[in-house]
C-alpha cells in the first residue's frame, strides 16, 4: 500500500466501474486509450457524495489540503 499521509484509506478504482458510473473515463483521451481524468469523490457512510474534484487535465491533482477540505464535507 502507497503512503498518503492522510488520516483515511484511499481506494483506487482498478477495475474503471465506479470511474465508468461517475463519468470520469473516457475511451479516448488525447494522450491514451482507456483512460479516467483524475477524479476524487468523498462518499460518507450512507452513500452520498459529499465532495467532489476532477481535473481538467491527465496531470491535474488535487493536493494534499484541497483532499482534507474535500474530506471535512463528511
Amino acid at each position: 500500500m502507497q503512503e498518503t499521509g492522510l488520516p483515511f484509506h484511499v481506494l483506487a478504482d482498478e477495475t474503471r466501474d465506479v470511474t465508468k458510473a461517475y463519468g470520469v473515463w473516457h475511451r479516448l483521451g488525447l494522450d491514451a486509450v482507456n483512460i479516467a481524468r483524475p477524479a476524487l469523490f468523498a462518499v460518507d457512510r450512507d452513500g452520498i457524495v459529499r465532495g467532489i474534484f476532477v481535473g481538467e487535465k491527465q496531470t491535474e491533482y488535487p493536493d494534499r489540503e484541497e483532499i482534507l477540505r474535500i474530506a471535512e464535507r463528511l
